[in-house]
Formats: C-alpha cells, structure tokens, sequence
C-alpha cells in the first residue's frame, strides 16, 4: 500500500499521465523501491476506486490528479506513526512529507516523535508499576524501550537534515521559470505570481508544486 501513497504525494504536485508516474516512482526520488509497471497500474485503479485520484481523459492520454479526499488521506497517513519496528515506513512517510506542497515537514516530524515519546513513557510506568519480573518479560520489555529510544534520535536527526530549502534551491527554481516564461508557457502575471512564491518557499514540495505542471 506504500506504493499508493508515494503516488498521492507526488500527484499533490500536479496531474500527471501514468506513465509518467510509473517513471518517477521509478527513479527512487520516493524513496520506494521501484515498482513495476502492473504495480503502478493496480495501484491507480485502487485509489481511482477509493475516490482518492480521479483520471481526466480530456488529453491525448489520462491524466491523473488527487482528489480533495485524497489530500486528506495523504495528510493523515504522513502524521500517523507505525510500529517503531516498522522504521522503513517512517523514513518513507518523511521522504514523501518532504515532497509534497504546503506540508510542515517538520511538524510531521514534531507528531511522530511526540506519539513514540507517549508510547515510551507508558510502556517505563508500566515497567515500573508490575515490579520485578520474569527475565524474559524485562528482555523484551527492555528491547522495546530500546528501540523507541532509538526512533526518537533518527526522527531529531532527521529534523536536523531536512532543514528548508536554500538560497541556491530557489534561484534554480526562479531560472526554470523564467525559462518557460521565455518561451511562451507561463504569461506576465504568472510569472510574477511564481516568482515570489519561489522567493518565499520553504520546503522542496513548494518549489516542486511551482514546477509541477510544466513540462
């Protein structure tokens, strides 16, 4: 199912045919494994059916494009944390909050870490309340607490690595736009629009959102 939601978020950038998705997917930027194409295709039809993306076939191929309830659903997934043994879904859900428009990726963070810090100080009273025991419950009880602890760091690590976009990141972004404008994509006032939204990106995602639907 992971496969569906590195779709939504790169569908919350902007319509896209399938096999273009099936060539970003593809490159890794997702942080999944690339998929094969029945995967992509199976998984489209999956959220088509959910009403999570819905396909205009106005174009010489379909396009792709996330619905209202497939932002909701891509929002709540990014702030809902796995099992801590789960941590390659973790690291997945911070990859993609990185790409996706207008998220808060260190919120997203700041909600992972706040949910596995209430788990670990249940799990320490719980330790301290039952008294002694058996060895075999202290082991596991122990590797439990270990491994939150260990998530915990990751994820302040993380928030350290993400950081917002640079100076450097948004003067690219400010070139391609003048370059499409140059060439006729993009009028006056839209480019005026872009332009100071790329000045004032935080994000990855956001410069992305402004660079989603040009070729």
């Amino acid at each position: 199912m992971t496969v569906d939601f590195a779709l939504l978020a790169v569908l919350a950038n902007g319509p896209r045919p399938e096999s273009w998705l099936g060539e970003e997917l593809a490159t890794g930027h997702t942080g999944l494994p690339a998929p094969n194409a029945g995967q992509v295709s199976a998984a489209l039809g999956r959220l088509a059916q959910a009403g999570l993306v819905a396909a205009d076939r106005g174009h010489d191929r379909a396009q792709f494009r996330i619905t209202a309830s497939g932002r909701r659903e891509l929002t709540g997934w990014l702030r809902t944390t796995p099992d801590p043994a789960s941590g390659d879904e973790l690291v997945l859900k911070i990859i993609l909050a990185c790409q996706v428009p207008g998220t808060d990726v260190h919120e997203v963070i700041q909600a992972h870490r706040r949910c596995l810090i209430e788990s670990m100080q249940r799990r320490s009273q719980i330790k301290r309340d039952g008294g002694v025991q058996e060895l075999r419950l202290a082991l596991t009880g122990a590797a439990e607490l270990s491994r939150l602890d260990s998530v915990i760091r990751w994820l302040d690590t993380a928030d350290g690595l993400v950081g917002w976009v640079s100076d450097a990141d948004r003067d690219l972004a400010v070139t391609r736009l003048r370059e499409h404008f140059a060439v006729g994509r993009l009028t006056h006032a839209e480019l005026d629009e872009r332009l100071t939204a790329a000045l004032t990106a935080q994000t990855p995602g956001d410069l992305r959102g402004l660079l989603a639907d040009l070729p």
